[in-house]
């Protein structure tokens, strides 16, 4: 088992070389024979539904390519929506009392798309947005794809150094900000990095430490050296503009990139995952079929939106499924608040909510007093240990879905019949047009049912590429377009999977493969547990040996022995923690992931190894 990880490890550092990419094209050859032999029906009961199952005991499994993909690009699908349901309620963000129309939508979307041309921004230029979620960040999404522009998801909590970093990896020409957010001052921070636009004429910036950068824009202040993001789309109503914005949308393609969404970095600087109309799309398309939206009555389809603009799931789930399916796209607050997420499902009466991640809590705020399905998203997200957490109440209806921002996002998800127990124990089945494998990296294999191995996804859905990076992008896509998601999953015999952990957390213990997601979820059945997580360390004798950091509830007390009690009978010997260390807090990259290598050398330097 050591041999594996070892291979494992170095395949995943050194994958831009010719012979580990040569490795990788030989490794995709065993997948082909189970997809040779076709894929089965789980239920010819169901009309209009698909499930491919693994074959042969291997997991590899093809999605259902019965429909075809959607070839259009998001401007077009927005007029398509705007054209069949004109009147319907497309957009309410209510911190900022704004409501609108598909069809006042798409006006205030083409007159903003063509007021960006008008101030020189030209297709294929980059346009961050940096700023917590509100309609000038919906606005700046659709708008900028509608003039062919890039949009760069930037994080609303980036500092001046990272902030630098994103805009100048992707020669960002554009940059649009609220004048601040609660203690985040904007302009300021701008300042901090690029102190000539206080003296720039508005469009003309000249900055020394960020070359491409021209235009700044605010979106709520009149700011030296800024243009208004109302002036920007006043200049954008005019005829003129009008008719050159219809002019350029005829050498857009569907292929063109459409947003350059950065990883979280938590295992070093983050990537700007290069995403395309065809990419989003297809994926928010796709996923609103899974969720059954097309089924929907005009009533139903109201979706509260907590999760970051700023994420592909937000924006991808968020407004590019609203916006496909004609559904209203209704935004609580500027950042998460389940108090008042709760309220405005109850308010607004919302069919369709999109929780922010399993890390969430709640259940302080009552939410035994709402309603209505919903869908929890993330990489290791388990469905019993949510609902038992945060007390779900039974009459709610929950969907569980799992992806990458690499893969547009969502490649698995369930389907609404199935049952609790398929939920809490996997991430669901693999969606339309798009292939996963799990990969036996000692055997050099596909892995068998059932058995751990790394996560792999191809198909429509597999992003550009890495903006800048060709050697990253190659590490991450192989030869043959397979993206290798770092994930450690398995798979069973109804083509459920699993994500057990990532391949860079496992932990080696004597020759022992030891996930650290297995035992989080075991530890968290512990009353007394909070959150944990666990890490390896170094130990001169075994290799690694596993620590336990373990957050309490407020107001509990227990002891190390006690925890190492509480495991003994039922998990093997060898998974027992030999260190439990409690802890108040854990290292989070600026989006709130946590940062396992910086916690594992903070354990270490704790437990003097």
């Amino acid at each position: 088992m050591a041999v594996y990880v070892g291979m494992l490890r170095l395949g995943r550092l050194c994958a831009g070389s010719s012979g580990v990419l040569g490795a990788r094209a030989a490794l995709s050859r065993s997948w082909q024979e189970a997809r040779l032999q076709g894929v089965r029906f789980l239920s010819s009961r169901e009309v209009d539904r698909m499930v491919s199952t693994p074959i042969g005991g291997l997991s590899y499994v093809q999605g259902c390519t019965k429909k075809h993909l959607n070839s259009k690009t998001v401007g077009q699908c927005l007029e398509t929506t705007a054209q069949r349901v004109p009147e319907r309620e497309a957009l309410v963000v209510l911190h900022e009392d704004v409501r609108l129309t598909f069809a006042q939508l798409k006006e205030e979307v083409d007159k903003a798309a063509s007021g960006l041309l008008s101030i020189g921004l030209c297709k294929g230029d980059r346009l961050g947005m940096w700023g917590p979620n509100s309609y000038a960040w919906v606005l700046m999404q659709l708008a900028t794809a509608q003039a062919g522009i890039i949009l760069v998801s930037v994080n609303p909590a980036y500092q001046a150094m990272e902030l630098e970093y994103v805009l100048k990896k992707v020669g960002c020409k554009a940059l649009v900000f609220p004048k601040q957010f609660k203690t985040q001052q904007y302009y300021n921070v701008l300042k901090q990095i690029c102190p000539e636009v206080e003296n720039a004429q508005p469009g003309a910036l000249k900055s020394q430490r960020l070359p491409d950068l021209t235009t700044v824009i605010s979106v709520d202040a009149p700011l030296p050296g800024t243009l208004l993001l109302d002036e920007v789309v006043a200049a954008g109503s005019t005829r003129q503009h009008l008719d050159q914005l219809q002019y350029n949308q005829q050498f857009l393609s569907c292929h063109d990139p459409i947003n350059i969404q950065f990883t979280s970095g938590t295992t070093g600087s983050p990537k700007g995952a290069t995403l395309s109309h065809y990419n989003i799309v297809n994926n928010s398309n796709i996923l609103g079929e899974r969720l059954k939206l097309h089924e929907k009555t005009p009533e139903q389809l109201r979706m509260i939106l907590p999760n970051p603009l700023y994420h592909c799931l937000g924006s991808v789930a968020g407004t590019m499924m609203c916006l496909m399916y004609g559904a209203t796209l209704i935004l609580a607050s500027p950042i998460f608040n389940g108090k008042k997420a709760l309220e405005a499902i109850s308010r607004e009466r919302c069919h369709c909510w999109v929780p922010c991640t399993s890390r969430v809590d709640p259940s302080h705020h009552q939410q035994d007093k709402y309603e209505g399905p919903g869908e929890i998203s993330g990489r290791n997200c388990s469905m019993g240990r949510w609902t038992a957490k945060h007390r779900c109440p039974a009459r709610t209806s929950w969907q569980v879905a799992y992806g990458t921002t690499e893969n547009s996002p969502v490649t698995f998800a369930h389907f609404p019949e199935d049952t609790v127990e398929q939920k809490a124990e996997s991430v669901g089945r693999i969606m339309p047009h798009t292939e996963a494998r799990i990969m036996n990296m000692e055997a050099g294999t596909l892995a068998k049912l059932n058995t751990p191995g790394e996560l792999c996804i191809r198909g429509y859905c597999v992003m550009l590429g890495y903006w800048g990076e060709p050697q990253k992008t190659e590490e991450a896509v192989d030869q043959d377009k397979w993206y290798w998601t770092g994930d450690v999953a398995t798979m069973n015999e109804q083509g459920f999977c699993k994500i057990v952990g990532r391949s860079k957390d496992m932990i080696i213990r004597g020759g022992e493969n030891i996930y650290p997601a297995e035992l989080e979820d075991f530890f968290h059945t512990h009353p007394k547990v909070q959150e944990v997580q666990v890490v390896g360390v170094k130990d001169d004798r075994m290799g690694e040996e596993i620590c336990a950091c373990i957050r309490l509830k407020d107001g509990e007390e227990t002891t190390v022995e006690e925890i190492k009690a509480f495991c003994k009978g039922k998990i093997s010997h060898f998974k027992i923690p030999k260190y439990i260390v409690f802890v108040t807090n854990y290292p989070l990259t600026i989006s709130g992931k946590i940062q396992k290598f910086k916690l594992r050398e903070q354990m270490e330097r704790h437990l003097n190894l």
